[in-house]
């Protein structure tokens, strides 16, 4: 059974590209390329891992794509397509021609419009990316979670995968109205979910294991152990911790679940949802 880190990241770190990395990022603010992430899956035994877009450009899909050639342990990527485009049917087309490339993501939780992701354009393109095989993952706030729901009925032969469970308020230890919208969206079997990205929603400098319980006993609940699947957020992580330190919660957690869920969650469930074989 492969073990799969489902959710990574690599950069080039550009200033003023990379905005979104505020004051107290200076952890993340250089380079971060495979090499760096090779000896750290090492350490936790894993197989490989799937490399997310970090910038919404195609040369950013380019660029995960020619780590993905050159790494074979970048199993998968998840890039970034303008779904808005006239030329999209085109350019889904020219990225069948890609195996890495398993998805795309947009990152909807910038977005002023809370519910851009229910506009026509944007639909009509989250309606073509099943024909040509590719995943979408969602990545929004809270607030943005309902929006959520319904795109993924809209779609229901749409494969998703929400990132980094919502993005719950875990710092603020605060559970609704996220524990509900969290049961409504996973209400759509359609919906899979990334146990990722819980760290830098806690307290940065003082998290400590408990927690996370309550928001991992949610999503447990709510999608059961075959949607979901482990993912770092490497290198976004290190701002509040270690790679080890993010691994350890989550296989903390999970160590009193049967063998068949542990391999499914951290590995089985991303390979089954990406396509990714032995």
């Amino acid at each position: 059974m492969l073990r799969l880190d489902a959710h990574q990241h690599f950069w080039n770190y550009d200033p003023v590209r990379d905005t979104w990395m505020t004051p107290d990022m200076g952890a993340i603010k250089r380079d971060f390329g495979p090499n760096d992430l090779y000896t750290l899956l090492e350490e936790q035994a894993m197989d490989g891992s799937i490399a997310v877009q970090a910038s919404s450009t195609v040369e950013e899909t380019a660029f995960l794509l020619d780590c993905a050639r050159s790494h074979p342990f970048i199993r998968g990527v998840v890039g970034w397509v303008d779904l808005l485009s006239d030329d999209l049917q085109d350019q889904l087309s020219h990225y069948t021609g890609f195996p890495f490339l398993k998805g795309f993501r947009h990152v909807l939780q910038w977005e002023k419009q809370r519910d851009f992701m229910l506009t026509p354009s944007f639909q009509r393109g989250i309606g073509m990316l099943n024909r040509y095989g590719f995943t979408y993952d969602i990545l929004v706030f809270p607030d943005q979670l309902g929006f959520a729901r319904t795109l993924a009925e809209a779609f229901p032969d749409q494969p998703f995968v929400l990132d980094h469970l919502g993005k719950p308020a875990i710092a603020q230890g605060v559970l609704e109205p996220w524990a509900s919208d969290i049961r409504a969206l996973a209400a759509c079997p359609n919906v899979w979910c990334k146990v990722s990205g819980m760290v830098t929603e806690a307290s940065w400098t003082s998290w400590k294991a408990s927690d996370f319980r309550p928001y991992l006993d949610t999503v447990v609940a709510a999608f059961g152990t075959k949607r979901l699947m482990f993912g770092s957020d490497w290198p976004v992580c290190l701002v509040a911790g270690t790679y080890q330190d993010t691994t350890r919660v989550v296989n903390d957690y999970f160590s009193g679940f049967s063998q068949e869920e542990r391999h499914g969650i951290f590995g089985g469930n991303a390979a089954t949802f990406y396509h990714i074989t032995q």
